[in-house]
């Protein structure tokens, strides 16, 4: 059974992961929601005016209440540079799927792993998720590199599984990884922590 936590408050070496609030309109929107090159792989097409983007997050921020609901700002140096989220999640197969994207100006440093795994460690250690999956487009390699260096692995290709508001029918990646696993993984990471420590 799963205890939803909501969206809670994360932090890590260079990220706050935070709620958003409506007055993250304008950043929102200038930094990725109206940027065709971020948006150009996603479900939805790039906002043309500050307006939606506005409305959407009014939309987010009334699901908060909602215990179920995990939708995360990312701030960097108090700038919002982007959004991971919980965007499928099964309560019987106690499965959440991660959603991310991020502003062009923060792409290449690593930082959509750092908040990926931050959640997806809250996702195992606070709500109790039996596994936790990533997909994304082949055409978008940079997603997939964020998925396998937070552990999860490649699990197989769904061919023209997702056609895009354009038109174009894009093959999806799957990736995932298990409780038992990242298990595993946490206890290497702990080894490496003590080793480091030692010396």
């Amino acid at each position: 059974m799963l205890l939803h936590q909501g969206t809670q408050t994360l932090r890590t070496p260079r990220l706050v992961l935070r709620r958003f609030t409506v007055e993250d309109a304008q950043a929102m929107f200038d930094t990725w929601a109206n940027d065709p090159q971020v948006t150009r792989y996603l479900t939805w097409r790039p906002h043309g005016l500050p307006e939606l983007t506005r409305q959407l997050l009014e939309t987010w921020c009334a699901a908060y209440e909602r215990p179920n609901f995990y939708n995360w700002a990312l701030e960097r140096d108090g700038k919002v540079a982007g959004n991971i989220s919980v965007v499928r999640l099964s309560e019987r197969s106690e499965y959440a799927e991660l959603g991310y994207c991020m502003g062009r100006a923060y792409w290449n440093q690593g930082l959509m792993t750092e908040a990926a795994q931050a959640v997806i460690d809250y996702l195992f250690a606070r709500v109790g998720v039996h596994r936790v999956g990533i997909s994304h487009a082949v055409k978008n390699p940079a997603s997939g590199k964020v998925a396998r260096k937070c552990g999860l692995q490649a699990e197989g290709v769904k061919r023209e599984f997702f056609k895009t508001p354009e038109g174009e029918y894009l093959d999806i990646a799957d990736y995932g990884v298990l409780r038992s696993e990242w298990e595993a993984l946490q206890a290497g990471r702990r080894k490496e922590e003590e080793a480091c420590r030692s010396h």
